[in-house]
């Protein structure tokens, strides 16, 4: 069957979403794949242009007979975009999604933004001419010639602004001694640098036997081209990030530039301060706050080999590097690392295949480490390595939980434990720091009546609205709101309420009992404006507040050396979600917050304030103990087929029409039984036990049925073997692309990290 190839001509943004059509020429079809440069006749001209291969295909678009044939394929080393286009290739067929959107992902936009420029002052003599003219500025007693000769002799050129503002020099005398031909004035073009930091140069310090072992191991396997992915498991404060910037040095020494990959936008700066006090303006970042302008100009800056570290969320995964040596994925075991977007990749996966293409290493690290990553590690599919011991010598924080149903039977009805109280009263006598995490956001939960359980839900949406402090109901899905309401709107009655527990009711409390104490609030709400973290954790960091209170974003990596005291709000909340890994985001959430406590000189305390103080997951967070956790989440992940025991797809159908996403859903059940069928019987004469079985559970409405008046259906299909999850992926995406109108849309999620 006659083969054709889809290229793109030019991969920008604009251009990706054009892809022409070429025949494969008999036997060249051997030599291509997804990210291959080819020559290719283009235009009515034919011209020969370069272009890149994004798919192979066996379904042509229009007659071959019209189509016109790939010239020659060119090169065999892979350059940084052709490595990317081949990377989006795995991600559609891994994750689902069009080729189109997998590019757009990996590819970094192109958008018409003007190159930035700055003015500066250059000698145009020679240095003789030059200390010849400045004595005749001295006898004549010009003295601003004097001091901008005198400049210009030490650095042969000088920004404008030091020019006229620190030396003073006024542009009639910039303009004497251009006219004299002494000096030029020019503007050149230079890059936009969001790294804003004036921070000294420091040498890395001095490593303990177990982390000298680690760097010294993985840069000695990558020497002679080992590869194996590595998982550090370091308890919190054992000096992680010490052992990154040791292996990051040393990739540096080889040549090699490195990625790190942080969970979130709100530990950039602490992560920045550190790299940049190494290694100084060779290291930049890439996210989200960052402009058009800054964003492009740090791609150009890393194509062209003017840094070495890049650090930033996922999507820095696609910075591209000519020479990639590393690539660090620090707190390995964060939700954020999994896009909620087609297509749904994770960075982690997609970082060991990007590793693969480039010849580099991955390093992951954390505190308590997915189970997917570390049940690999214990296969030895990674290299594991461990960490057990803080830095400063000290010990972990003690830990105390409190029961919360005992307190409210002793007459306690504040958010506060007593334990909590006196613990808050002592550190703010002593001038030390606390933390108070709460896993809720907004003034209120739900809003329900206590008198016939009515509950205020958005009209677009199948969720309740959250009361915020502007006396408004606000859904967090679509954004509808409505003014807050006085009487229940089902019987009436007056006793209507939100159920409080946000964070800005923890504020509000904290300064109703503590009226001194200087409370800061880091959550979404307060952190929407670009700097807003970097302003809020820098004023607390420089002891500006006694009390930070927030939301996840506040527990997870952050190192506060006068933080003595973390108390945990509503530690189970979490455990209420309808989600299998709701266990392992509690145990991960409340040992990364008790890591925030005692990381300095002091001892640190943690009081974890909870509804179910036996819960496996509470009892071996404040043991601090990952193993006993991991051992028994894994029995009940085996028991019922969770990953990573087994995989699971979920493919959700979405339509404006009720019935039109049932229907699609069961067409969907439909294949997948289907296969899972076909499996069954072609694995005749096999022992049962080694037929590997594929379960399809639904079609059912989503958790949430509707959102923004989209009807949401879903299936969930487990199998252990991944790739048969991938094959029942692309037989679905075969049957609608063959249907004329498919129903709906559709989209797929490969261990998806929320419930649907």
């Amino acid at each position: 069957m006659s083969k054709f190839a889809n290229i793109i001509v030019d991969i920008s943004h604009e251009k990706v979403d054009r892809p022409f059509q070429y025949r494969v020429p008999e036997g060249m079809e051997d030599q291509l794949f997804a990210g291959v440069r080819v020559q290719i006749p283009f235009g009515s001209g034919n011209t020969l242009r370069t272009g890149y291969v994004i798919e192979l295909t066996d379904e042509a678009e229009f007659p071959p007979e019209r189509m016109k044939q790939i010239s020659c394929v060119l090169g065999s080393k892979m350059e940084p975009q052709q490595r990317m286009i081949a990377l989006a290739a795995w991600m559609k067929s891994q994750y689902g999604s069009t080729m189109i959107g997998a590019l757009k992902t990996v590819l970094p936009a192109r958008r018409k933004v003007a190159q930035q420029e700055k003015k500066e002052i250059a000698l145009a003599i020679s240095r003789e001419e030059a200390q010849a003219l400045l004595g005749q500025c001295e006898k004549k007693h010009q003295k601003a010639k004097v001091r901008l000769l005198t400049e210009l002799l030490k650095e042969e050129i000088l920004p404008w602004e030091l020019v006229t503002k620190r030396l003073n020099i006024s542009p009639q005398t910039i303009k004497s001694l251009a006219g004299a031909g002494a000096i030029r004035a020019r503007t050149v073009s230079c890059y936009r640098n969001p790294v804003k930091l004036d921070a000294a140069r420091e040498n890395g310090k001095r490593l303990s036997d177990a982390q000298r072992h680690i760097v010294q191991t993985v840069l000695a396997d990558y020497d002679v081209r080992q590869r194996k992915p590595c998982l550090i498991h370091g308890i919190t404060g054992s000096g992680k990030t010490e052992v990154y910037l040791a292996l990051i040095e040393g990739m540096i020494k080889r040549g090699k530039q490195a990625i790190v990959l942080i969970p979130e936008i709100a530990l950039t700066y602490q992560t920045l301060l550190r790299f940049y006090k190494r290694f100084g303006d060779r290291v930049s970042v890439m996210n989200s706050t960052l402009s058009p302008g800054e964003k492009q100009d740090q791609i150009e800056r890393a194509k062209k080999g003017e840094l070495d570290v890049i650090i930033g969320p996922r999507s820095a995964l696609f910075v591209p590097f000519p020479d990639l040596g590393m690539i660090l994925i620090d707190e390995e075991h964060e939700n954020s690392y999994k896009s909620e977007s087609m297509p749904r990749y994770h960075a982690r996966e997609t970082a060991l295949k990007l590793a693969q293409l480039s010849d580099a290493v991955v390093v992951m690290g954390s505190a308590t480490p997915s189970l997917e990553a570390y049940s690999r590690a214990v296969s030895g599919e990674f290299s594991l390595f461990s960490l057990t011991e803080r830095l400063t010598g000290g010990q972990l924080p003690t830990v105390y939980v409190e029961d919360l149903r005992k307190e409210l039977k002793e007459g306690n009805r504040s958010i506060f434990s007593r334990r909590l109280q006196e613990k808050l009263e002592d550190r703010l006598k002593k001038g030390e720091q606390s933390i108070l995490f709460i896993n809720r956001r907004g003034y209120a939960g739900f809003v329900s009546c206590r008198s016939c359980g009515y509950v205020c839900k958005c009209p677009h949406c199948e969720v309740s609205l959250s009361e915020h402090r502007n006396g408004k109901l606000i859904c967090h899905y679509c954004g509808y709101e409505q003014p807050a309401v006085k009487l229940c709107p089902s019987c009436g009655s007056r006793y209507i309420s939100g159920f409080r527990a946000g964070t800005e009711a923890v504020e509000e409390q904290l300064l109703m009992r503590y009226p001194k104490a200087r409370v800061l609030r880091m959550d979404a709400d307060t952190t929407r404006t670009k700097d807003s973290y970097e302003k809020i954790l820098s004023a607390f960091s420089n002891q500006e507040a006694d009390i930070l209170v927030g939301t996840q974003m506040i527990v997870k990596g952050h190192d506060f050396p006068n933080v003595t005291l973390v108390g945990v709000l509503a530690a189970d909340l979490s455990l209420s979600v309808n989600d299998y890994r709701a266990g392992e985001r509690t145990f991960q959430l409340l040992t990364q917050a008790a890591g925030r406590a005692g990381r300095g000189e002091r001892a640190g305390e943690v009081v974890i304030q909870t509804y179910q103080p036996d819960h496996y997951c509470i009892r071996h967070a404040a043991r601090q103990d990952y193993n006993g956790f991991y051992q028994e989440e894994m029995l009940y992940r085996d028991l019922l087929s969770y990953p990573p025991v087994s995989h699971i797809l979920a493919v959700q159908l979405f339509s404006a029409k009720e019935e039109e996403a049932i229907a699609a859903a069961q067409e969907a059940a439909r294949i997948a039984r289907s296969m899972a069928e076909n499996d069954r019987e072609s694995g005749t004469g096999m022992p049962a036990a080694d037929i590997p079985a594929t379960v399809v559970i639904g079609p059912a409405p989503a958790q949430i049925g509707k959102i923004n008046d989209i009807y949401r259906y879903g299936i969930y299909i487990k199998n252990k073997d991944y790739q048969r999850l991938v094959a029942i992926k692309d037989e679905i995406e075969r049957f609608r692309r063959k249907q004329e109108r498919p129903k709906g849309s559709c989209q797929f999620d490969f261990d998806p990290m929320n419930a649907y």
